[in-house]
């Protein structure tokens, strides 16, 4: 009984914790332009995106996913509760156009500042993959600690989510990312999926992906954690 007690107090504080973050989230990603992000495509560069592979409809924001880059912020951030609501187009570009192909796009945050641009440079993600999201993805020899065991540096390393809390392709899907002290916690529709500790980077930018599949998000807010 008192395992259970303790059990229930750990949750309890666990989410008045994160409702208090929430009250704390503000809008990352204004519903009208890309204001504090830039944005960066394979062939063409930083800022230079005709085709609006990036573009906004609506208050969303729309990845056409045609081609490979990302939006980056031009702020670090260190601690902080990242939240993101998406959901899946219809369209895929090669090399995603096969039937069987899963849709894909992730979150990299801890960018360094000084980071050059390509596809892709170091950080963390929290993948957002068809079946797979909410696992981490360790880029450029990036380092997390799971189940007691680090994670070999290597140019790209993943480590599985533990449980599935998707939603089907189609419907919109909430993500959290929390980063405190070298903790990560990615929660997807309100169950941590993923937890890791002793992250090797601390801070740095965060980039939402284009990678070939056609990506609606409806909200990026975040709080930055003292």
């Amino acid at each position: 009984m008192k395992k259970i007690l303790t059990g229930c107090l750990l949750l309890s504080c666990f989410f008045a914790n994160a409702q208090q973050k929430q009250k704390d989230l503000k809008p990352l990603f204004n519903g009208k332009n890309l204001a504090g992000w830039y944005s960066f495509l394979t062939s063409k560069g930083k800022n230079n995106d005709p085709e609006k592979v990036f573009d906004i409809e609506d208050g969303l924001l729309h990845i056409s996913g045609k081609e490979f880059g990302y939006i980056c912020t031009e702020k670090v951030f260190g601690n902080f509760h990242l939240v993101v609501e998406f959901k899946w187009g219809t369209k895929k570009y090669p090399p995603r156009d096969a039937d069987t192909t899963r849709r894909d796009n992730g979150i990299l945050y801890f960018v360094p500042l000084n980071a050059k641009d390509f596809v892709w440079p170091k950080g963390i993600e929290c993948q957002i993959q068809e079946g797979d999201v909410g696992d981490f993805w360790m880029v450029d020899s990036t380092t997390i600690v799971v189940d007691g065991v680090k994670t070999i540096p290597k140019d790209f390393n993943r480590a599985k989510k533990k449980t599935d809390a998707e939603k089907p392709t189609g419907e919109w899907n909430r993500v959290e990312v929390i980063a405190n002290n070298g903790k990560l916690t990615h929660i997807v529709n309100g169950i941590i999926v993923n937890e890791a500790t002793e992250a090797s980077l601390k801070e740095g930018k965060i980039i939402i992906q284009s990678e070939g599949a056609e990506i609606y998000y409806r909200k990026i807010d975040i709080a930055e954690l003292k």
